[in-house]
C-alpha cells in the first residue's frame, strides 16, 4: 500500500509500532546495535513493511544524527527530525511527525534511540558529566561546579520551602514506581523498597539520595507513527495522537522565573487543549522521572492536582497500577531503565498500555475496561523543556 500525499491536507496520526531493545545490563553492543535492535522490533510490531518509512528522528548519536542512524538502518529518509532537548527530544519529536505527516510532508516515521551509558562507564570509554558544557550562558554556572542534580535538588528544596512538601512525600514516589516494577520484567530492579530505605540511602544532592535519583541503564527503544491511510494494513492496535505540545523557558538558573513551575505547564495544557480531553479523563499518566521531585512536579504542572498540592497527591498509593492515578506504570526511570534521554520509553509504555499488552502491570479502569487515555509528557535539562503528548485508543 502506497498512500499519495496529500499536501495541505490534515490526516489522522497513529502510533503502529512500538518496541525495547534490549535493556539494562547490555555490555557486548554498541548503541547503533541498540538503535537497530529497537527499530526492527518495532517495525515488526507494525506488521508493516520497512519500504514504506520515509522519515526518521533520532538524536544523541553519531556527528551528523540523525543521518549517521538513518545510514545504519539502510533508510533513504526524505524527512527528518534532530531536535535536541534533552529528555523531552521525543515527546517533542513526536509532536513534529505527527504534524508532518498529518500535512503529507511524510507518511511513516520512526522515532529511534540507544546508549549504552551504563556499559560505556564501566568499561571506563566515558565520564560522569558534571556539567553540559562551559560555554554560552553556562560559563556563569558551571565554575562554581553547579552540576544538573544539584539544580533539581536547589527547585526541590524550593518546593519543599514554599508549600511545605516532605522527603517522605518525595520518597513515596520511588516506592511506588519501585512496586510498579515489580511486574515489568523488563525492569532493571524490581525488589520493593520502602520509604525509610529511601531516606537512610547515601546523600547525593541535597534531599535527593541514592534512591531519589534515576538508575543508569543501557538501552533502546522505537516507536512508528503513520498515516490513518495506513492502519488498515498493520498487525497492531493503533493508538491514535490526540494532542502534542512543546516548550522551553530557560538555560541558567537565573533565568527561571520560579523553581517551583517546569515546561510542562505550558506544554500539557496545550496538549490537552488540542486533543480536546482534560487531566481529569486521562487513565495513564508516563513522565519523565529522572529525579522524584520531576514527577511530582509535573503532576501539578500537567493540572492533575493544584500547585503545592504535589506531595498529598503522591501520598496513599495514587501513582501505582491500581492506583488513583497509574503513573510510571513500567517503573519508570527510577527502577525500569535510564540509558539517557528516556522519552521515548514513555511513548512505549503508554502505547502498551493503552494496548492492554503490558502483561502483569496492565492497568485496567475501575469497570475492567482496558484505558482509552494515555498522557507522556518528557522533560528536558534542569527544567529546561517538556513536551507532552496525549494518546488514545
Amino acid at each position: 500500500m502506497s498512500p499519495a500525499t496529500r499536501s495541505g491536507s490534515t490526516r489522522k496520526v497513529a502510533v503502529v509500532g512500538v518496541a525495547l531493545s534490549d535493556c539494562g545490563r547490555v555490555d557486548e553492543a554498541t548503541p547503533y546495535t541498540l538503535h537497530a535492535q529497537a527499530a526492527r522490533r518495532a517495525l515488526a510490531d507494525s506488521g508493516l513493511s520497512r519500504d514504506v518509512i520515509d522519515g526518521i528522528a533520532s538524536a544523541g548519536l553519531g556527528t551528523l544524527a540523525p543521518v549517521e542512524v538513518a545510514e545504519y538502518l539502510g533508510l533513504r529518509p526524505r524527512w527528518v527530525d534532530s531536535t535536541s532537548v534533552g529528555g523531552a527530544t521525543w515527546e517533542v519529536m513526536a509532536a513534529h511527525a505527527a504534524d508532518a505527516i498529518a500535512a503529507g510532508h511524510a507518511n511513516a516515521v520512526l522515532l529511534v534511540y540507544g546508549s549504552t551509558a551504563r556499559a560505556d562507564i564501566k568499561a571506563r570509554r566515558r565520564t560522569s558529566n558534571l556539567s553540559f558544557g562551559a560555554r554560552g550562558p553556562l560559563q556563569f554556572e558551571v565554575p562554581y561546579g553547579h552540576s544538573l542534580i544539584a539544580k533539581y535538588a536547589m527547585a526541590a528544596r524550593r518546593h519543599m520551602h514554599e508549600y511545605g512538601t516532605t522527603l517522605e512525600q518525595l520518597a513515596s514516589v520511588a516506592v511506588q514506581a519501585r512496586t510498579n516494577a515489580a511486574t515489568n520484567p523488563d525492569a532493571m530492579f524490581r525488589d520493593p523498597i520502602t520509604v525509610d530505605e529511601v531516606l537512610d540511602g547515601p546523600m547525593i544532592a541535597d534531599p535527593f539520595t541514592k534512591l531519589h535519583c534515576c538508575i543508569r541503564s543501557d538501552g533502546g527503544c522505537a516507536v512508528l507513527l503513520v498515516a490513518e491511510d495506513y492502519v488498515a494494513d498493520c498487525a497492531s492496535e493503533p493508538v491514535w495522537v490526540l494532542g502534542a505540545g512543546e516548550h522551553v523557558s530557560h538555560t541558567t538558573m537565573s533565568e527561571w522565573d520560579d523553581f517551583t513551575v517546569s515546561p510542562a505547564a505550558v506544554s500539557g495544557r496545550l496538549a490537552f487543549g488540542r486533543a480536546g480531553v482534560t487531566p481529569g479523563e486521562i487513565d495513564v499518566a508516563e513522565i519523565y522521572d529522572a529525579f522524584t521531585y520531576m514527577t511530582l512536579v509535573t503532576l501539578e504542572d500537567l493540572g492533575f492536582c493544584e500547585k503545592g498540592e504535589g506531595g498529598p497527591f503522591v501520598e496513599k498509593g495514587r501513582l501505582l497500577r491500581d492506583g488513583g492515578l497509574p503513573t510510571n506504570t513500567d517503573g519508570g526511570g527510577l527502577s525500569a531503565q535510564h540509558p539517557g534521554m528516556r522519552g521515548l520509553f514513555l511513548l512505549v509504555e503508554a502505547v502498551r498500555q493503552l494496548r492492554g499488552q503490558a502483561g502483569e502491570g496492565q492497568v485496567r479502569r475501575a469497570d475492567g475496561t482496558l484505558p482509552e487515555l494515555a498522557v507522556a509528557s518528557g522533560t528536558g535539562g534542569w527544567f529546561c523543556s517538556s513536551g507532552t503528548v496525549v494518546l488514545g485508543r
